[in-house]
């Protein structure tokens, strides 16, 4: 399974959206003053008074259940959204938390007779095995019509499979971002954030020298891991094989396999510049790292992980954004940084007017504004305001998602089978993090990987 838009990026579209990630994020981190300097506008109540021509149906005493991944911060920051939904249309909304298998729990639930009416799928590779199974339901004239006028092409590809469109990308992921605790950096004296992999290195030995743990590593959820294989191979591969690999044209003992993990090695093998080291990141889950890097006595000085970590910055720390927390664009590894996008697409696995309505919300500027005035989040939404967003570092990285268009590479695990890209415990998931419990064992690590993914492709 693989990403329906990939071919219309080209290595050029990749440059050119890193060249935009890139100077928008400089012009963020020297030119912004406060960063909450601009005022919530929306908020649930917003975008109702500002005269919206989006016409929902009355769904009252109807209950509609929503299933998606999110927990925590994200989860609240989603019920903003599914608030104004229920005061528009009088239906009853219930949020249930898949857990980190999405596709395990939702194909429980549909086999047992009772799927949620709307799921938010966070792989492409879930959308299309569920197209495929005839679980979900194609969109509505209304969905589609706030599809075609918000959303770029690529995105629109993305939630289409063999011809029929089912899913909107109502949440965005830039997953080339490392996040990093200003103080930390003043202490160990470092003006300049690094560029390139060899500068990263040496920025993290000059940050543990000083005192600080380097990088905060999630490895707990494997998920990140594979955030980290797909930013280092992009960027030193290229583009090309990028797209091979997704879709298991090329096998993960080639080379350039050898080549990042090697590159990968050189971090995750150093136990003195990872907090904790390997052992305490194999028992760190993602929050968790956010919240070591911005918080305690000792906190790590750098985290990677995609714009959603200021979702936890906001949550779960006292960090104020573009003051104690900042951000860069992933090093370049090769010759330019890389630019990795994610996103959780929402379908409907019922037929009705409900699910079709909620579908068509999700679709409009409306709930895209409500959503990113909650901050931690990026919408695809190119028709929004984007003086919506919480704060100009979030601001300024959505605003280089939107200015890429179409020249973005999709999450590489995401667009896998399940059972390879996106399931806790086996696959590419426990694959690398056994190779970050050993990153000296490359090749064993090399023939887990093909051996789980020809295995996967095969039955996806």
């Amino acid at each position: 399974m693989h990403s329906t838009s990939s071919k219309h990026r080209t290595p050029r579209a990749a440059k050119t959206a890193t060249a935009l990630l890139a100077g928008t994020l400089a012009l963020a981190l020297t030119g912004c003053g406060g960063g909450d300097d601009k005022k919530d506008e929306g908020g649930p109540s917003g975008a109702t008074e500002s005269g919206s021509s989006l016409q929902l149906p009355k769904l009252d005493g109807q209950t509609l259940e929503v299933a998606a991944v999110w927990t925590g911060a994200e989860q609240d920051n989603f019920t903003k959204v599914l608030d104004e939904f229920k005061k528009r249309t009088g239906a009853k909304v219930d949020f249930v938390p898949t857990g980190n298998n999405t596709s395990t729990f939702l194909g429980t639930k549909i086999q047992g007779g009772q799927p949620p009416d709307v799921a938010f799928l966070p792989q492409v590779g879930v959308l299309h095995q569920f197209a495929e199974k005839g679980w979900i339901k194609p969109l509505g004239a209304e969905a589609q019509a706030q599809l075609d006028k918000n959303f770029s092409k690529g995105w629109r590809d993305l939630g289409a499979y063999k011809g029929k469109t089912y899913g909107i990308y109502a949440k965005a992921a830039n997953k080339s971002l490392v996040w990093y605790n200003t103080a930390a950096f003043e202490a160990a004296g470092i003006t300049d954030t690094p560029k390139t992999w060899k500068d990263f290195m040496s920025t993290a030995q000059t940050l543990s020298d000083a005192g600080s743990p380097a990088v905060s590593i999630g490895g707990a959820d494997g998920w990140t891991l594979t955030d980290w294989f797909e930013n280092v191979y992009l960027s030193q591969a290229g583009p090309e094989k990028y797209d091979q690999l997704a879709k298991h044209e090329i096998k993960w003992t080639d080379p350039s396999v050898k080549q990042a993990l090697t590159t990968l090695a050189e971090l995750w093998g150093k136990d003195d510049l990872i907090a904790g080291g390997r052992k305490r990141a194999l028992a760190t889950e993602f929050p968790k790292s956010v919240v070591q890097t911005f918080s305690g006595d000792t906190p790590a000085a750098m985290v990677f992980e995609g714009d959603f970590v200021a979702a936890n910055i906001n949550a779960d720390t006292k960090a104020k954004m573009d003051t104690d927390a900042k951000v860069f664009p992933f090093p370049a590894v090769g010759a330019d940084s890389p630019v990795v996008s994610g996103g959780d697409v929402a379908v409907a696995l019922k037929d009705g007017k409900g699910p079709q309505a909620l579908l068509t919300f999700l679709g409009s500027t409306d709930a895209a504004e409500i959503w990113a005035a909650q901050g931690g989040i990026l919408s695809p939404n190119k028709a929004m305001d984007q003086g919506k967003y919480k704060d100009d570092v979030t601001r300024s990285i959505a605003k280089a998602l939107i200015d890429a268009g179409d020249n973005f590479r999709f999450d590489m695990s995401d667009q896998a089978p399940a059972a390879f890209g996106g399931t806790q415990g086996i696959g590419e998931w426990k694959d690398l993090q056994d190779f970050l419990r050993n990153p000296s064992d490359v090749a064993g690590a090399q023939q887990k990987l093909e051996a789980d993914a020809a295995k996967a492709y095969q039955n996806g």
